[in-house]
């Protein structure tokens, strides 16, 4: 079973992810910020994280940034999952490393879709 780091300092979107990706066939591992989803990335990479852009102690940009210096930290599909909708905001996503971006709030078909297309499932 594919495991996904659910990254989002909202406890309410974490628990929508978790039933949507549960629903997909993951195993969901949780974090509120960037620094506790680093220390998660540490002891095992997930296959994917659902992450969030803005977040305290670390947010999602700095968090990705510093996952893909990390062995291994290239392997995991990012699919950033935010309420930032500029082109600057996406294109500096992309950039750091996301693989795609959805917006919030998203739904079931969203986030399918999204990890279909990153080859998920």
């Amino acid at each position: 079973m594919k495991t996904c780091l659910v990254v989002d300092d909202s406890s309410v979107i974490r628990k929508v992810a978790r039933r949507i990706l549960e629903g997909l066939g993951f195993t969901i591992e949780e974090a509120e910020d960037g620094k506790k989803a680093l220390d998660i990335c540490y002891g095992a990479m997930p296959e994917a994280i659902l992450l969030d852009w803005n977040m305290p102690v670390m947010d999602g940009y700095e968090f990705l940034r510093e996952l893909r210096k990390l062995p291994g930290g290239q392997a995991p599909k990012v699919v950033f999952c935010t309420t930032e909708n500029d082109v600057a905001h996406i294109a500096r996503a992309m950039h750091a490393g996301a693989n795609e971006y959805i917006m919030k709030p998203f739904d079931k078909e969203i986030v399918e879709a999204k990890f279909a297309e990153v080859g998920l499932i």
